[in-house]
């Protein structure tokens, strides 16, 4: 049984002030949920901060970027070592704004996966497909490009620990979202994917979540999806109550 998973991207929002106000106030809404992984994706300034103040809950960290390399001159770079010092537990890998904004490809995806697994952090690899790619009928080859080469040379024991992250691009931000068939099968290609590239128990233990405009509305129909595990969320993460309402309705379809 693979426990449901949802984390909270903030980007570049929030300082150290707001993001600790945010989550002391997010630590009491959910004090009592112990059936789901939360995780915070704060950005680099508030890791720490955030993960004194959580300390005592089962909520977790994230960072939402990592640098391949262990230390270096590498100006502005944080390496995973320097992360999990800070804290975090998770991080966040490959997302689209990396890939569009910042010339991320599938090769440093792959080697920051690799830097992040060395020094026990969680990768949350992103992956997904532009609306021209969708249009041109080749989502499932960008897919299978995404994964194949971002999980390449992981076994199939650490391949189980790892969670992917599906975000169709251009449902991000957007106010658009896939519909839950169309979610729902690219997660089962998904999941048949690493049945095939790893094995069948790296494909039911590997927790595929969706990101895209998730809100309070439609996760209960996303959650519900049997190869759906969670979500990453962006915007309505932002502010705490509406966080907690899509942990509630992630739960109504779990508990």
């Amino acid at each position: 049984m693979r426990l449901p998973f949802l984390a909270a991207n903030w980007k570049m929002y929030k300082t150290v002030q707001e993001a600790v106000i945010y989550a002391k106030e997010i630590r009491g809404l959910i004090r009592d949920v112990s059936d789901m992984d939360i995780i915070l994706a704060t950005p680099f300034t508030a890791l720490h901060a955030v993960t004194e103040a959580i300390r005592t809950t089962p909520i977790r960290t994230a960072a939402q970027d990592v640098y391949w390399k262990e230390e270096g001159a590498y100006t502005g770079e944080l390496s995973a070592r320097m992360l999990k010092e800070a804290g975090a537990d998770y991080v966040i890998v490959g997302h689209s704004e990396r890939r569009r904004l910042f010339s991320e490809t599938d090769k440093t995806v792959h080697l920051k996966v690799l830097a992040a697994l060395r020094a026990r952090i969680t990768p949350i690899v992103c992956v997904g497909e532009t609306s021209e790619e969708r249009e041109r009928g080749q989502t499932l080859a960008v897919l299978d490009r995404q994964v194949r080469e971002g999980l390449a040379s992981l076994s199939a024991e650490q391949v189980a620990t790892v969670v992917l992250a599906y975000e169709p691009v251009w449902a991000i931000g957007t106010g658009r979202n896939a519909t839950p068939t169309q979610v729902g099968e690219i997660h089962a290609h998904i999941r048949s994917r690493l049945e095939e590239w790893f094995d069948a128990h790296a494909a039911t233990a590997c927790r595929v979540i969706y990101g895209g405009s998730v809100k309070p509305d439609n996760i209960r129909d996303l959650m519900a999806l049997p190869d759906v595990d969670g979500a990453l969320v962006g915007g309505a993460s932002l502010d705490a109550r509406t966080f907690f309402e899509i942990v509630v309705e992630s739960r109504a379809t779990t508990v």
